[in-house]
């Protein structure tokens, strides 16, 4: 039993450092020539800083771009918000899509359906509607698209709490473990990733691939839109921008919902990674190693240090108390993961996606 401890307090710091040192491959190409660009935004609810979020996207450095809003509802309040930047912004070229047809499981997926026939240019940014960006976010994203080797741009993000201690908790879970686990994967080679937060493709490249239809049954809509263009031998490339989006939960409950589907979503999409990921919750591991290993407490501190040592790079340092418990609930989140064949996303039972790839039928690439 000391040997297992030692091994797992070992496999804990290595990953530990691992997450403190890896930088992301990241594009470090040369911006070609600006393109039209058509932004899918989909919305749903009034969202603390919508308006703020959004006016952002309005004020681009980018000289022909298209903004396509779209809600499923005719009474979502987000409408008066999108109704008020248009008036505020009337230089922009914004469309609003009110459209409640549904096409299948994912609502997100059947809204950008709904939004795509309203998209007139031929490179797509798809973003979520929770991010606050810089004025040239348009430039960096889409500057990747003018190499026809990239199936789709995206990019990582950082947690903005908005409330009390749970949405600081939230944010340390983006912050000191989502992002720190893909850019180690990222520096060691893998690209099987996408992330909803930011996601820019050629229009070509989505008919290729079956269109929004393709993702529609498909809770992790994101990863998949990836994957399939890589299935495609297309690229998928992370760029160097980091957006940052708003983590809002304001109980505990609602917390380990958001943080419940996400893990359960990381199961579906690749279930041995998850089975082994929990190596990666620090401190729990070391005290189980120290518990069955206690002369191996040298390297069980250098694992906590470089744990502490990732807190201490965000901007409110201090949070770095929360560390140890931020973990535990990891591990709890992490075991309510392995269970379940629904989640809940925006009061909606959505199935678990299945590991089978599914057919498809793909348009050409012009």
């Amino acid at each position: 039993m000391a040997t297992l401890g030692s091994i797992l307090i070992l496999v804990a710091t290595l990953y530990a450092l691992t997450a403190l040192l890896c930088r992301p491959r990241t594009w470090r190409g040369t911006p070609a020539q600006p393109r039209p660009v058509t932004v899918l935004k989909p919305l749903c609810g009034a969202e603390p800083r919508l308006e703020a979020n959004l006016a952002l996207l309005c004020e681009q450095d980018w000289p022909e771009y298209q903004i396509v809003f779209g809600v499923r509802d005719p009474n979502d309040p987000a409408i008066d918000v999108v109704r008020r930047l248009a008036r505020r912004y009337p230089a922009c070229d914004i469309a609003l899509v009110v459209d409640a047809r549904t096409y299948g499981t994912n609502f997100k997926v059947s809204n950008l359906i709904n939004m795509a026939r309203r998209a007139r240019h031929p490179w797509l940014v798809i973003a979520d509607s929770d991010i606050a960006v810089p004025t040239d976010y348009l430039a960096q994203v889409t500057a990747p698209l003018a190499d026809a080797h990239t199936g789709i741009v995206t990019c990582l993000y950082r947690g903005r709490a908005f409330g009390g201690f749970w949405s600081r908790m939230g944010a340390l879970f983006i912050d000191t473990w989502f992002a720190p686990s893909v850019r180690v994967a990222s520096a060691f080679g893998s690209t099987a990733f996408g992330f909803g937060a930011t996601i820019a493709l050629r229009a070509d490249t989505l008919r290729a691939i079956g269109g929004f239809e393709a993702l529609r049954d498909r809770l992790a809509d994101d990863y998949w839109l990836g994957a399939f263009t890589r299935e495609l031998g297309l690229a998928t490339v992370l760029s160097p921008l980091c957006v940052a989006t708003d983590v809002v939960e304001h109980s505990f409950a609602q917390l380990w919902t958001r943080e419940r589907r996400w893990m359960q979503t990381i199961r579906s999409i690749n279930p041995a990674g998850y089975a082994f990921s929990f190596i990666t919750f620090t401190f729990p591991m070391i005290a189980l190693g120290l518990w069955l290993s206690p002369g191996s407490w040298p390297v069980a501190l250098l694992a906590g240090v470089a744990r502490c040592a990732l807190h201490l790079r965000r901007p409110a340092p201090r949070l770095v108390l929360y560390a140890p418990l931020r973990d535990c609930l990891l591990l709890a989140t992490w075991c309510a993961g392995f269970a379940g064949a629904t989640t809940r996303w925006r009061r909606q039972a959505v199935p678990i996606d299945a590991a089978p790839r599914p057919h498809l039928t793909r348009g050409p690439i012009r």
